[in-house]
């Protein structure tokens, strides 16, 4: 029987051994199991360990590109496949675009992982071939895309941590990128038992699992000795959620209901202890600003001593003619508009085209469905009589680590509204709030989220989830937020100086890896 098992083993490898692209492409989807909702964690062990081993059975860097490639497929087109929900909104008109956009996911973020596989080319043993994977990992799949045609570094590997925040709290010293590539350099020790099945060589997927337990216990000693003795400052939020469907958002007809269901769950029950009523991303469809009769109707809705923070579309008129504006609004209880905030990071294909002058014309009647949104100020603070000064943030742009706040001058809290309406009970919403937790622990800051259709949350600098209303939830939360848990971190003060000095390091040990296997070559 053991004889029988071992040629069916044998079988396999054989197998995979001539499939190089296709098993990459597989472990490209099992890597994206680990993301969240589903955190899966077998599924990073297996992806980077096998992705290592893929890198070891050859040194040709046109067939470790490609072998690069096909992982980010698999990778980022199943961790992204929410995306193409946006277009089942309206899906007689735009649902048939689903497939090529799924498509089109893995097709073009897959460029980013070709250059850590080709990377490991100049490595001489696995060691070496280690450090370059990673390091390379942090240039291109992480770092890069979280800037190169404004940016999209949702889902980095670290986000598999975020079942549990005590697997976060390190973020504090190295950030989300950091954190990355400690997860997969433990993730990937399993790849040397791989190379060679012996029971000594059992030790280094025992120490990837040591590496892990020893990253709980210290969130885990973290959380437990948060000082919650201190008396400082308390503030009461209340987040209204109406969960109103993508479809219904933008009729003609429906924007006067839509604005009254906001209005009504924020008044249903007395608000003279709440200090703010949150509203999410675009929650008046009117413009508050000049709509002097919309405006006036909030009277109810904003705390006597208080102050109301929405979402809402706003113009401003040029010689060239209306620019909207994706803002959030400070309303007091006499409706006046006390801050605006614009949004700085615009969604490209959403709040703009990039490059638009330049497309041909037949794809002019696509483009022309997108509004060309007008760019705010970066790194905003909102300071209120009486109340500690925070950041406002719009939608996805508490996705970028090391850039949502102002470093000097930092905010005690963060403020995020947004819509993920658009993606239905998708991963999508779930992968928003885990980077809005990672944002919290990274800055030592609280964060409260108001989104439309969930999820909306008071997160703590610990990353953890004090009250919610859960995704597709209708209804309103009132609680307590402790903003006096606010507290430097490493990252909070040298940022993405961190991680890159890690990448840095790694490729210094590569090339003295390096140096010492030629050494033992010549003896």
């Amino acid at each position: 029987m053991n004889q029988k098992l071992k040629q069916l083993a044998l079988k396999i490898i054989d197998f995979l051994r001539s499939k190089h692209k296709t098993l990459a492409l597989i472990c490209g989807a099992i890597l994206a199991l680990a993301l969240p909702p589903m955190y899966q964690f077998w599924a990073v062990l297996v992806a980077f360990s096998l992705a290592l081993w893929l890198c070891m059975q050859s040194n040709s860097g046109k067939h470790l590109a490609a072998i690069g490639y096909w992982f980010g497929f698999g990778y980022f087109a199943c961790g992204f496949y929410w995306i193409g929900n946006a277009l089942l909104v309206d899906v007689k008109t735009t649902g048939i675009l689903y497939p090529p956009v799924l498509i089109l996911n893995g097709a073009v973020f897959g460029l980013f992982t070709i250059l850590p596989f080709w990377a490991t080319k100049f490595g001489k043993n696995v060691a070496a071939k280690m450090c370059l994977f990673i390091a390379f990992w942090f240039f291109s799949a992480e770092w890069l895309r979280s800037f190169i045609f404004t940016g999209f570094p949702w889902n980095p590997v670290s986000s598999v941590l975020a079942l549990r925040p005590a697997l976060l709290q390190t973020l504090a010293w190295w950030g989300t990128y950091g954190l990355s590539m400690v997860v997969i350099l433990l993730a990937s020790l399993p790849v040397m038992w791989l190379l060679k099945p012996t029971k000594k060589r059992l030790f280094w997927p025992l120490l990837s699992l040591f590496g892990f337990v020893l990253l709980w216990e210290y969130g885990a000693f973290v959380l437990a000795h948060i000082d919650t003795t201190s008396s400082g400052e308390e503030i009461m939020v209340r987040l209204v959620q109406p969960s109103i469907p993508q479809s219904m958002k933008w009729g003609k007809d429906t924007a006067e209901n839509n604005f009254n269901d906001y209005f009504e769950l924020s008044t249903q029950k007395d608000n003279r202890h709440i200090d703010f009523v949150f509203w999410g991303e675009t929650a008046s469809p009117f413009d508050l600003t000049r709509d002097e009769k919309h405006r006036q109707r909030l009277v109810r809705a904003v705390p006597k001593h208080g102050y109301l923070i929405t979402g809402l579309l706003r113009y401003e008129i040029t010689n060239e003619g209306y620019v909207p504006y994706n803002s959030l609004a400070v309303i007091n209880r006499k409706t006046q508009v006390l801050n605006l905030y614009d949004k700085h990071h615009l969604v490209p294909f959403g709040e703009y085209i990039p490059l638009r002058q330049y497309l041909p014309e037949w794809v002019h009647p696509l483009t022309n469905t997108v509004a060309e949104f007008g760019r705010g100020e970066q790194f905003k603070t909102i300071t209120l009589d009486g109340y500690p000064e925070f950041a406002p943030l719009i939608c996805y742009e508490v996705i970028f680590s090391d850039d949502v706040v102002r470093k000097e001058d930092k905010p005690k809290w963060m403020v995020v509204l947004t819509n993920d309406g658009w993606y239905g009970q998708s991963a999508g919403p779930y992968q928003h709030l885990v980077a809005a937790q990672m944002r919290a622990v990274e800055e030592g800051m609280t964060v409260v989220r108001s989104a439309n259709s969930g999820i909306s949350a008071v997160i703590t600098p610990y990353g953890e989830v004090p009250a919610k209303l859960e995704l597709g939830w209708r209804g309103f939360k009132d609680t307590a937020v402790k903003l006096d848990l606010a507290h430097d971190t490493w990252f909070g003060e040298y940022g993405n100086a961190i991680p890159l000095g890690m990448a840095f390091g790694l490729l210094l040990l590569a090339w003295l890896i390096n140096k010492l296997q030629s050494l033992l070559q010549t003896k």
